[in-house]
Order: structure tokens, then sequence, then C-alpha cells
């Protein structure tokens, strides 16, 4: 059977995959779903090998080629730890000049268990606020380390996404906040917003998509300063690049956009 590529795969199955992804579905109901869709020769173990992520290959990451104090990013992970792909963004964020710090918010279950499926599990033993308070801690971590120019932004995806967004809305100091197809605050938590925000946003993603008008609302009605950037025809995750909904295009421009961003906002 030839190689599945992603222009192959019914829209349903993506969608699919994001409820299980985001705990809507347990494994066995996504399974039993996605074998609705293996037809013409293509098995439900091809489908489920190219959904899920593959990985090939609390990390704090400097640059080797500068001097003196840089501006700080802090990485946040998705909703299953930290895991090489997040661990890749920060290692990217640190070649563009900044110290990046990633931690992982599975740390006090014995951090990334090495696959997305136990990563998810574990996430789900922690209450989000309670890992909103471990990033804010990461951010005054930062700021007091003997490196960084105490000017921080913020990058998260999904999960992190969220927490970015409430990272703006709790630190009245954050110089900058890029949520990646993230939750939106409620309209009172808005309000209290100060960092100017790089909001990205999947164009399929009818999911997080839903909260957009109410936060733009109360965006404009705060007069906090924002950019939204909605990518069309491409999934949620789209950034990342260790799964079939990653498309490049849209994540080049998207990573490109976020790193001018940080150097616009952080100088």
């Amino acid at each position: 059977m030839k190689p599945l590529k992603k222009e192959d795969i019914n829209q349903d199955v993506f969608d699919l995959y994001d409820d299980y992804a985001h705990n809507k579905i347990d494994r066995r109901k996504f399974v039993e779903k996605l074998s609705l869709y293996a037809i013409g020769g293509v098995t439900v173990s091809s489908l489920l090998s190219f959904i899920t992520p593959n990985y090939v290959d609390n990390l704090l990451v400097k640059p080797d080629s500068t001097t003196g104090k840089l501006s700080g990013v802090i990485v946040v992970h998705e909703n299953r730890g930290l895991n090489p792909y997040i661990e890749d963004v920060g290692r990217r964020t640190a070649i563009e000049g900044f110290i990046s710090l990633a931690p992982d918010a599975l740390s006090p279950l014995g951090g990334y268990p090495g696959n997305d499926d136990d990563g998810r599990e574990l996430q789900r033993q922690r209450d989000r606020n309670e890992m909103l308070e471990d990033f804010i801690a990461a951010y005054n971590y930062l700021m007091s380390h003997e490196d960084c120019n105490g000017k921080i932004g913020v990058v998260g995806f999904c999960f992190g996404g969220w927490i970015s967004n409430m990272m703006a809305v709790k630190i009245p100091t954050l110089k900058a906040a890029v949520p990646f197809y993230g939750g939106q605050p409620s309209t009172e938590d808005t309000l209290k917003i100060k960092a100017p925000l790089l909001l990205q946003y999947a164009g399929l993603d009818t999911r997080v998509n839903a909260g957009w008008p109410d936060y733009e609302t109360a965006l404009k009605e705060n007069n906090v300063e924002y950019t939204a950037h909605f990518y069309p025809d491409v999934n949620h995750g789209f950034h990342n690049n260790t799964t079939p909904r990653y498309d490049e295009k849209a994540a080049t421009l998207a990573w490109e956009r976020t790193i001018a961003f940080f150097k616009e906002k952080l100088k």
C-alpha cells in the first residue's frame, strides 16, 4: 500500500483526532470511530500511525554567540507535557537570540512520560489553574535570571495558548504574548491585559475559533493592543511538525511573525 498523504485523509479524521487529543473521547472510542474511515485498502492501524505524532528526536536554552543580558521567552507546551516538539520550539527561539525557558507542567508527576497518550492522561490529573501558577513562577524565575534583561514574552500552543492568554491577564509586566490556537479569557479577565498580543488561529479550528468574536469585542472595548491572524484551510495544531496536521507554509509564516513580534516588543 502506498504511503498516506495529508490530502488523502478526510477532514473528519482530523476533527476526530482533535476530539481525542482534547479528551472529548477516549482512545477506545477514537479507534472505533476511526475504523469508519478505513476504506479502500486503508487500515485502522495505518490511519492511527499517520494521524498521531511521530517524534524522531524543564528546558532553558541560551544563544551561544551573544553577550550581555538578553530578552526572554517562556515556551508553553500543549496538553501533554514537554515533548520533543516543544523542546525544539525552545531551541528555535534561542537561535533567534532569546533566552528560552520551556517548563514541563508534568514535572510534579515525573515529567513528560515519553509518549503523548500517557502525557495527556498525566496532564488531566493536574488542575489547569495550578499549572498556570507554575508558568507564572517560571516567568518570575526568568525575571531573576542573571542573563535576562527583564523583558519577557510568552508563546504557547493549544493548552499553552490558553496559558499565554492567561499570563497576559495575570502578569501586568509581561511584554508580549503569542497564543497559538489558544482558549480565550473571559470578558472580565480581558480588561486586565496590558501586554500586546499576537493571536494565531487555524482556519478549520471551529472549536477554539468559536470564542474569538467575544474575545475580539472585549479586546477592542478595553483598548488592548492586538493583531490576529487566521490561517485558512489549516487545522488546530498546524505548527506542530510531528503530525499530519502540520502545514509548512502556515507554520513558517506564523513563526516568522512570532519572532518579528518578539524582536519588536522585547527590544
